[in-house]
């Protein structure tokens, strides 16, 4: 079988058995957002981050931990190392080594990371909106990024953003109604609910914008090194793009001096 055609059919099977398993598990709504980092351009906007990071603080931390992140990478969102310091401060941290072995909580320095989780079933968001990627949308496997440009940073807005307010008592445990996440129902209790902090920079505070701005943040923690990479790659293309060029030039003058006479090679004579 041509393997044109195997990878053809391979693909539709593909696209076909995973909106067939979205169908069924009844898969979440999950929209395109216009991030800044999105694109082979794209980069990370630092005032964005830094709201994501006072919507964090504020809001999250409580049950959710970064425990991939150190406080001293915070200058990427353009804070002083003093402000990280500061910031730092302001965190306790369980250290073992202190009181002979016996471990006890001081304020976190820059070279700590983030506490991790602190909640019982909480997970960790230090990878999430990489872990999230590809868990929705018709095509799984992170091939809705290629076909749609949706990731976990996307996922993440949805869901918070997705509480519709009602809910409902299973087996003991209340849900609550939520359009993104797969099945509808979500254990979750709804975090975000309009006006939950307020921004220096007079930006709004309503469930969508903060859900954008507490996503980036995330998508920051995971990818902190994204724009770089994004570089990095576009000088990798462009120099591949200059090698084929130049082997074509060199292939083409190579092979002129040879013509071809009744399916035979042959050299003029010089």
């Amino acid at each position: 079988m041509d393997m044109k055609k195997i990878l053809t059919a391979a693909v539709v099977a593909l696209g076909h058995s995973t909106q067939v398993a979205c169908a069924a598990g009844g898969a979440g709504e999950v929209k395109d957002v216009d991030f800044s980092f999105d694109g082979p351009l794209g980069t990370y906007d630092q005032m964005q981050l830094q709201r994501g990071l006072q919507v964090y603080t504020e809001v999250c931390s409580g049950c959710h931990g970064l425990r991939q992140v150190a406080f001293r990478t915070l200058t990427d969102l353009g804070y002083s190392p003093d402000q990280v310091k500061t910031y730092a401060s302001r965190i306790e941290i369980w250290d073992p080594e202190l009181l002979d072995g016996e471990g006890d909580f001081r304020p976190a320095a820059p070279a700590d990371h983030f506490p991790a989780v602190t909640s019982a079933g909480a997970p960790d968001l230090s990878m999430m909106a990489k872990a999230r990627a590809g868990f929705h949308g018709p095509y799984g496997l992170g091939l809705n990024q290629l076909w749609y440009g949706m990731g976990g940073p996307e996922y993440i807005v949805a869901l918070l953003d997705g509480y519709t307010g009602e809910e409902k008592e299973e087996a003991g445990v209340i849900l609550y109604e939520n359009k993104a996440f797969p099945g509808g129902w979500i254990s979750m209790s709804p975090v975000l609910y309009g006006d939950d902090v307020e921004f220096a920079d007079g930006h709004a505070t309503d469930v969508y914008n903060l859900s954008r701005d507490v996503a980036a943040f995330l998508m920051w923690a995971a990818e902190p090194k994204l724009p770089q990479r994004k570089q990095f790659g576009l000088v990798g293309v462009g120099m591949l793009t200059i090698l084929s060029i130049l082997l074509y030039l060199t292939n083409k003058k190579l092979w002129k001096p040879i013509k071809y006479r009744g399916g035979r090679t042959v050299r003029p004579a010089e």
